[in-house]
């Protein structure tokens, strides 16, 4: 899927896409160009008109600097990691960016939160940009203000997850676990995405060539990443306190299952004990002709069993 957006007035509009209107038009009058999962035929009409080589997800997906940030005879390259949700969970998504003359062309898989907010800004007239590279610079101070609202968004469930972890009696630990899981993985995934586009604007700054107003933007989304990243690590912070005293709960309630069982095996080890020793089948036992040797017999195991108990109980160990 493509859509195609102009600048206009010095603010950034959609274009409608007229179904008798070839791509190839489309292309050349177009700002910014957002590919969703294009097909081999737009591949192509993109590669055509823009003189590029439309890249594939395995270079996309390289780690190096080198690899993510460069200057070639087609243009600028940024391959920029965004966040998306998926059944409660983050991942995240490599999103190819080719600045060229004055035209950006983005290149991702799959529909992104901070795409669809830009679109929808877009079509309220509410992105002012005059140039492709001040539209690029936009989308990724929108995305460090997403990610703020992410981090924002976690502090609060980590809040009412500790509340519920330490101040509820009858809290389900082994629920707390995975969802002081799933605060870590999230957190750590932002943390990535921040240091990425951190790297990302330095490269920037130093081969856009901007303006001085341009390079101030590029600064101020520095100085909120090193904020956000300084939120990310108190995150982390917590987050570990929270699990080590969430499995120190688990262990404490493990124990005292433990210590239920060791108290109980050793209240009824003596009358075990009496047990076994009139159990045994010897031809002379005074108390096997007596008239009160069955009672007898019953006191001492109960007397054996309670002692044991009262002991206990006086020591504070119940």
């Amino acid at each position: 899927m493509l859509r195609f957006f102009s600048i206009e007035q010095g603010v950034i509009k959609e274009l409608e896409s007229l179904p008798d209107t070839p791509v190839e038009v489309s292309i050349k009058n177009a700002h910014w160009i957002d590919t969703i999962n294009p097909t081999p035929q737009e591949q192509n009409a993109l590669a055509k008109t823009l003189n590029i080589t439309f890249p594939d997800s395995v270079d996309v997906e390289e780690i190096e600097t080198s690899s993510r940030c460069f200057i070639d005879s087609e243009g600028l390259h940024v391959h920029a990691l965004f966040m998306s949700p998926n059944e409660g969970r983050f991942n995240t998504v490599t999103v190819a960016c080719l600045l060229q003359n004055n035209c950006l062309l983005t290149i991702r898989d799959e529909e992104l939160a901070d795409f669809r907010l830009l679109r929808l800004r877009a079509r309220k007239g509410q992105v002012a940009c005059d140039t492709a590279k001040q539209l690029l610079i936009t989308l990724f101070d929108q995305k460090v203000e997403n990610h703020a609202d992410m981090l924002e968004d976690m502090h609060h469930q980590l809040e009412r997850l500790s509340a519920y972890v330490l101040e509820e009696d009858n809290s389900d630990l082994e629920e707390a676990v995975g969802r002081i899981a799933r605060l870590e993985d999230a957190n750590g995934k932002v943390r990535l995405c921040l240091m990425d586009t951190r790297r990302n604007i330095s490269f920037l700054i130093r081969r856009i060539g901007a303006q001085n107003d341009e390079r101030e933007s590029l600064r101020e989304i520095v100085l909120d990443i090193e904020t956000l990243m300084s939120h990310c690590t108190f995150l982390f912070d917590k987050v570990n306190f929270l699990m080590d005293s969430t499995q120190g709960f688990i262990n404490i309630e493990q124990n005292q299952i433990i210590k239920t069982f060791s108290i109980a095996s050793v209240v009824f080890l003596p009358p075990t004990v009496v047990a076994s020793v009139y159990g045994m089948n010897f031809n002379i036992m005074p108390e096997l002709h007596w008239e009160w040797g069955y009672p007898f017999a019953i006191g001492i195991m109960l007397l054996s069993g309670f002692a044991p108990y009262l002991f206990f109980k006086h020591k504070g160990w119940l």
